[in-house]
């Protein structure tokens, strides 16, 4: 299961409202970077039934979308939004991380 924190959901819903569509946020992960795996974010504006693997979270008030084939990376996952003085953006806590990159932009699992 994928947890998001308020602030997070706050900003999800945000961003929903301000494009004036969508119904949630998919989070999944693609290969890339120094050590392999990225994490993805993007909206979701409809549910297509024929979707394989999708799983469907509703958490904070906010449905959270992802393949099955990603939970393996992602399960106890907890996304999160902070500012840090200029810099602010979605911030991922990961337990199945064994390492990240210099840059922060990859993860090892």
């Amino acid at each position: 299961m994928i947890q998001v924190t308020d602030a997070a959901a706050k900003k999800i819903q945000q961003q929903l409202a301000r494009r004036g569509s969508g119904v949630g946020i998919r989070v999944g992960v693609r290969t890339t970077g120094c050590s392999g795996l990225a994490y993805i974010l993007e909206y979701v504006d409809q549910v297509s039934e024929n979707e394989p693997g999708l799983v469907v979270q509703a958490n904070n008030h906010v449905n959270i979308f992802s393949d099955k084939k990603d939970l393996a990376y992602l399960d106890g996952m907890t996304i999160d939004y902070v500012r840090q003085g200029l810099n602010e953006g979605f911030e991922f806590v990961n337990p199945n991380e064994k390492d990240r990159c210099g840059c922060g932009e990859s993860f090892r699992v």
